[in-house]
């Protein structure tokens, strides 16, 4: 489905194969295939987020930043906002930080000294 959408989006790609691409989501969309791509949720806040990211692109055309507002303005999000999920604070940052260096001690990939390193941080806030 990706590489249709990005057909459809791509201002290098004849008039003709836009519509074929269309016509072939249009398709998908009303056998049940790839029904999440199709009809995405907008209160997803990855969907959401894609949105506003490309509102901030300089590579993407004006048509394409007037459809992620619309899309924005439809799940009732405005531009400037952040979710709670993307903004971390204080104590659950902290968390996920500590939690990548107890990965660091599980991973074969990582070098001895890494891993001392991630000890002795995790070591400091009792978290071993």
């Amino acid at each position: 489905m990706g590489g249709l959408k990005a057909t459809i989006n791509n201002p290098k790609v004849s008039e003709e194969a836009k519509e074929s691409a269309r016509e072939r989501l249009n398709e998908m969309a009303e056998s049940g295939l790839g029904r999440k791509e199709a009809t995405p949720d907008l209160n997803d806040n990855h969907v959401v987020g894609g949105y506003k990211a490309t509102l901030h692109n300089d590579r993407v055309s004006d048509e394409a930043k007037a459809y992620a507002r619309e899309m924005i303005d439809a799940a009732g999000v405005s531009e400037d906002s952040t979710s709670r999920s993307h903004t971390l604070e204080g104590d659950e940052h902290e968390n996920h930080v500590l939690g990548g260096y107890k990965g660091t001690l599980k991973n074969p990939n990582v070098s001895e000294s890494a891993k001392e390193h991630a000890r002795e941080v995790l070591d400091e806030h009792d978290a071993l």
